[in-house]
């Protein structure tokens, strides 16, 4: 059986070896092994990468979201709007905040949050939009007025929105290093982005205890700090990313055109004005459970991004809602293998056997 998985980390990995070896070498020998170097010079790398003023590295992608929004004073008692349709992390960050989740709607094209919905959820107690720019395209945030926006852009590392690099549309943006992400780490790691100086200070203050100096401790702060290790892969991996990001969209060109006559498969809408880096090449069909089980009996590696939304987990049932657009796309979504490194006959392989299965 020929075996094909959603991401193929292996073969990153084989193109960062020695490099990766010979930095975490010089780390292990000056055993600078929180806050080296390497931090500071992955944060002024990717900061330039996406074309923002600052970079702050923290531990995860949730923590970079709580970390945002806390620099902005978001606490309890506030409202934060989000798409219903999202990981749960979005909203995870939101309440670790003490602040209220608020959810929208996602719009039926391209699963991105519905901007028409987000005035009417906004009321005296919203204090920030975080929208989600899903699966490697960017949500239009020029959209959204009058409430700052915090971009979720776990998902778009190097997506452009009319020309403008993600982590640049808002005041201030989250991003995860998750490792099957764009720009992944060999274990969690996160950033915050910003252009305002005061926004990135405030960050950089909270991730150290709050901390300005050694044991000075001006605020109730956390421990949320980007591994030295973790720095140096991301460097390694930040100098391919362009490139990688140029495969991705070879490959979602390809199957948009070997799955055109399939009428059965709903492929991706990319919203005009964007350039999508490709996380993810989502597809919706009918009886989707059915048709996974049939890929994974065949060895294809896809998956379901996401199965639940967020108001029908049972950490957030309370917030409760309707949201027809996010339900009936959460039942009909299917992740194809999509990585820099997938080939035309492997791509070949995951739409016979999809089609197979839709029959």
């Amino acid at each position: 059986m020929i075996e094909i998985p959603l991401v193929d980390l292996r073969a990153q990995h084989e193109q960062v070896a020695d490099e990766v070896a010979e930095g975490w070498a010089e780390v292990l020998k000056t055993t600078a092994f929180i806050g080296g170097p390497q931090v500071s010079r992955f944060e002024a790398e990717f900061a330039a990468y996406q074309e923002v003023a600052h970079c702050v590295g923290v531990a995860n992608g949730t923590d970079a979201i709580e970390l945002a929004l806390r620099a902005l004073g978001v606490g309890h008692g506030d409202e934060c709007v989000l798409p219903a349709n999202t990981f749960i992390a979005t909203a995870e960050a939101v309440a670790r905040t003490g602040a209220t989740p608020v959810l929208v709607d996602c719009v039926d094209d391209t699963l991105l949050i519905d901007t028409d919905r987000i005035a009417d959820a906004i009321t005296p107690r919203t204090r920030a939009v975080l929208p989600v720019h899903l699966y490697g395209q960017a949500a239009p945030v020029e959209l959204i007025e009058g409430v700052p926006v915090v971009e979720d852009a776990a998902q778009a590392q190097g997506a452009r929105r009319r020309g403008v690099p993600v982590g640049g549309l808002g005041v201030a943006a989250a991003t995860s290093f998750y490792p099957g992400k764009n720009l992944g780490a060999y274990g969690d790691g996160g950033a915050v982005l910003t252009t305002s100086a005061e926004v990135a200070e405030r960050v950089k203050l909270l991730r150290e205890h709050g901390s300005p100096r050694k044991y000075e401790h001006t605020v109730l702060g956390f421990n949320s700090r980007l591994d030295t290790l973790q720095a140096v892969v991301l460097s390694a991996k930040l100098a391919r990313l362009e490139g990688w990001n140029a495969d991705r969209r070879a490959a979602a060109a390809r199957y948009d055109e070997l799955l055109a006559d399939v009428e059965q498969v709903r492929t991706p809408v990319v919203l005009e004005g964007n350039l999508p880096v490709w996380h993810l090449y989502v597809v919706r069909v009918a009886d989707r459970d059915r048709v996974l089980a049939e890929l994974h009996a065949a060895g294809i590696g896809a998956g379901i991004h996401y199965p639940t939304p967020v108001h029908r987990t049972g950490a957030f049932a309370s917030l409760g809602g309707s949201f027809p657009v996010t339900e009936r796309s959460s039942a009909e979504l299917l992740s194809l293998p999509l990585f820099p490194e997938i080939t035309p006959s492997q791509q070949e392989r995951v739409v016979e056997v999809l089609r197979g299965a839709v029959r």
